[in-house]
């Protein structure tokens, strides 16, 4: 079954568990994870494992058989890498110095030139850093099969690398949206070359530079009896052919500098809409053309996410902002059903199993609640003081959890 199906199917329920937490959000990229053995609570003495990962970088780790990898980078952007460790034993098999930068453009400091996460198949992980570069890298021998950097954007003055890429059949897919261009990109797995690329079709030649940028990831879901790539970009919201790159629809809005991966469940897509006052959309992604006016079902414009994307489970939407303020909503309509102030400020996007949603602030503390209409906190997790803001992964009954200095492999205590 090719990777566009597994993924556009894959939406509300649970995947298999022999699935991979192959990219940002898991094997469906919904924060699902794929099993429900996973811990309950936990201290320091269920640490397996943990492993120092050299400078710096807040990309997610992604995880294929018996690897786990994350990218990392100088803190002044001069030299980018790509780190490979052994999930069963925290070893670093590779750790490879992928691209050399010269006069790397600044970034905001809560930002790194390695945020993007990567994505990874049987053989190949792909890496990418923005405007710096994209890379293939043979899993089995950490060779540079392929590169790509003339795909190049500007940021100067803003968060710096973050759009993630994906794999949409035989393509690796990622944004590019910065000062001076806008577009999405489908490069060959095979071979880094261009399948197609397609321009946003909104006229910037007005909007002010800086609400040109975007950091998103798109997302496969069903259209029809097909599926369609969505993503936000600055001041609109877009719907592709996931095969050709032809436009199906787009809805304008007035955000910039969007973070959050799009979620999807019950017929409805959510959106996070703006960075300094995001707002949460629910709309229904079966339009042609302009839908501005015709599709949103309703917006929630209080206490939303500027980082963290929201999850869809069983006809409930959770989200968590920075702040700290954790909401559920009612899918279908909008309606707030509980809305709670958590410990700690929230960067990395909630995870679901079994029933718990799991909620990762920025000190490493994991808070768990319940995956209901009624808010009930299941256990509170500290785990090693530093900080977090990359979104961890799902294996079997572990979570991989990557923090400033470190990469850790956690697992359920016995009986959870």
């Amino acid at each position: 079954m090719s990777r566009l199906i597994v993924t556009s199917l894959a939406t509300t329920a649970l995947v298999a568990a022999a699935e991979p937490w192959w990219q940002f959000g898991g094997p469906a990229g919904n924060g699902h994870a794929p099993v429900s053995t996973l811990p309950l609570s936990w201290d320091a003495s269920d640490v397996v494992w943990k492993t120092p990962i050299h400078d710096r970088g807040w990309s997610s780790p992604v995880i294929w058989g018996e690897q786990v990898w994350v990218t990392t980078a100088t803190r002044d952007g001069g030299r980018l890498f790509a780190v490979c460790i052994d999930k069963n034993t925290g070893k670093i098999l590779y750790d490879i110095h992928v691209f050399d930068v010269t006069s790397a453009m600044a970034i905001t400091s809560a930002n790194t030139y390695a945020t993007p996460t990567p994505t990874i198949e049987e053989g190949r992980v792909f890496v990418h850093y923005g405007t710096y570069g994209t890379a293939c890298i043979d899993t089995g021998t950490g060779k540079v099969l392929w590169t790509r950097r003339d795909l190049k954007c500007d940021h100067e003055r803003g968060a710096g690398p973050a759009s993630s890429p994906t794999l949409v059949g035989s393509n690796v897919v990622f944004h590019v949206d910065g000062r001076d261009v806008q577009y999405v990109i489908a490069l060959s797995k095979d071979t880094g070359q261009t399948a197609w690329k397609t321009t946003r079709s909104i006229d910037y030649s007005k909007v002010p530079v800086h609400h040109r940028k975007a950091y998103g990831m798109p997302v496969v879901i069903p259209r029809g009896g097909g599926s369609q790539l969505v993503g936000v970009g600055g001041r609109g919201l877009f719907s592709y052919d996931p095969e050709t790159g032809r436009e199906l629809w787009k809805m304008k809005h007035r955000g910039w500098s969007i973070a959050p991966r799009p979620a999807y469940g019950g017929g409805l897509l959510f959106a996070i809409i703006d960075r300094d006052n995001p707002e949460l959309w629910a709309i229904r992604p079966d339009g042609t053309g302009d839908v501005t006016d015709s599709h949103i079902v309703w917006r929630e414009t209080k206490r939303m996410p500027a980082r963290a994307s929201p999850l869809f489970v069983d006809g409930l939407l959770f989200v968590v902002n920075r702040n700290g303020i954790a909401t559920c909503l009612e899918a279908s309509t909008g309606k707030v059903f509980w809305q709670e102030r958590l410990e700690g400020a929230f960067s990395a996007s909630p995870i679901y199993a079994n029933g718990r949603i799991y909620l990762f602030n920025e000190e490493s503390t994991c808070t768990v609640v319940r995956a209901q209409r009624e808010f009930k906190i299941l256990s509170i997790n500290p785990l090693a003081g530093e900080q977090l803001m990359a979104t961890p992964a799902a294996d079997d009954n572990a979570f991989i959890i990557r923090t400033e200095k470190s990469l850790y492999r956690l697992t359920a205590p016995v009986g959870q």
